[in-house]
């Protein structure tokens, strides 16, 4: 048995063939395939627009200037997700603040969201930055509702699901990333996310100026186009009207990600067949805590996480048999250039409990039927 990762890429040969065809065209970046990928993403998840660029990290350190975020700006987020999350909101100087799990599904609790609004003025508070962790979606139909109360924006940070969708209080399917609730949205394309074009990001929003200052922004700040030139000189002339930043993404990624995209729903099909037979598997095992998902959930199973009470010797007895499995994620705010921010130690319980249980098994489409036996016959040998 070869190793088996906990995520990875399947890069067929309609992809290469894709590849192939956008290295012929005349333009490697900034070309028509990037609009294409837009487009065609746009479609796919439900939104009026969408932005690509170099990664998912570019996309909320975009979302977060094109939003206005400065030195006096306080947003909350979770503590488990990637640091990227927090990290876009100090790159523009602001304040991050932590707000506690819900320890059910591990997503940010609104309740305790609410909870921290309430112990500062209305205006304190700039805006808020909620993950939907593992393919699970956030209802931001109720975070919209709270962010309406205190005037605060929502970036959805939806890296791990595309695809996925809840049902609002008017039974109507609402998309991540589609831009009713949010205003801007963000998408990674990670070689172990669901779209993997080598590395690239997509903004999604409704909102058509934020659209079109998130164009500048990722081109240095610079436009060409004569309807925001304050003067103009001639063709070859452009304005830097912004401090942006090289966040361009080529015209060959856009072209592996148009193609990864054609088979989005086939993947997803796969993610939840794998899924379904993890929870049958452990459904008996006490010691072994699934995912429980709600009706009204889609969830885009970008990762399959288990809880148990002993994960640092299970992670390593299965490492010992070519299985890596992967732990998401540390908190941030336990990390030490967070830690170093805070005058005392910030407690938030049920990240922290989350934290100590969680474990990521193997979940990606070209998981074979074989290889899951086998890691699910790894996990069963261990706790027998």
């Amino acid at each position: 048995m070869k190793p088996i990762p906990y995520g990875r890429q399947y890069i067929s040969e309609e992809d290469i063939a894709a590849v192939t065809e956008a290295l012929r065209h005349d333009y490697l970046t900034t070309g028509p395939t990037v609009g294409a990928f837009e487009e065609k993403f746009a479609e796919y998840i439900g939104s009026g627009y969408a932005v690509a660029v170099s990664n998912g990290t570019a996309a909320l350190h975009l979302c977060a200037l094109a939003l206005g975020v400065n030195n006096d700006s306080h947003v909350i987020t979770s503590p488990i997700t990637f640091a990227a999350t927090a990290n876009c909101v100090k790159y523009c100087g602001g304040h991050i603040h932590f707000a506690d799990i819900n320890p059910e599904n591990g997503l940010i609790d609104i309740d305790n969201v609410r909870q921290l609004l309430e112990t500062c003025p209305k205006g304190f508070f700039s805006g808020i930055i909620p993950i939907s962790l593992a393919g699970f979606p956030v209802n931001l139909e109720q975070i919209r509702q709270l962010a309406d109360l205190y005037d605060l924006w929502i970036i959805e940070d939806a890296c791990h699901a595309p695809g996925g969708w809840f049902t609002d209080s008017a039974g109507i399917r609402q998309n991540c990333g589609n831009g009713v609730y949010a205003d801007l949205s963000i998408f990674s394309f990670h070689p172990v996310k669901h779209i993997a074009s080598g590395e690239g990001g997509m903004i999604t929003t409704n909102d058509f100026d934020l659209y079109e200052r998130l164009k500048i922004l990722r081109t240095h700040g610079i436009t060409r186009d004569p309807k925001f030139l304050r003067e103009n000189h001639g063709g070859w002339y452009y304005e830097m009207q912004w401090l942006g930043y090289n966040y361009r993404i080529p015209d060959i990624l856009c072209a592996l990600g148009i193609s990864q995209l054609s088979r989005a729903e086939t993947g997803m099909n796969r993610r939840h067949e794998i899924a379904r037979r993890y929870t049958e598997a452990f459904s008996d095992i006490d010691a072994i805590q699934t995912p429980e998902i709600p009706q009204g959930i889609f969830h885009a199973y970008h990762l399959y996480v288990i809880r148990v009470d002993n994960r640092k010797e299970l992670y390593d007895y299965l490492r010992s048999k070519k299985i890596f499995t992967q732990v998401h994620y540390i908190p941030i705010h336990t990390l030490p250039y967070y830690r170093s921010l805070e005058e005392e130690e910030i407690s938030l319980p049920n990240a922290e409990h989350y934290y100590a249980h969680c474990l990521s098994i193997p979940m990606y489409p070209s998981l074979s039927d074989e290889q899951q036996e086998y890691v699910i016959n790894t996990i069963t040998q261990f706790f027998s």
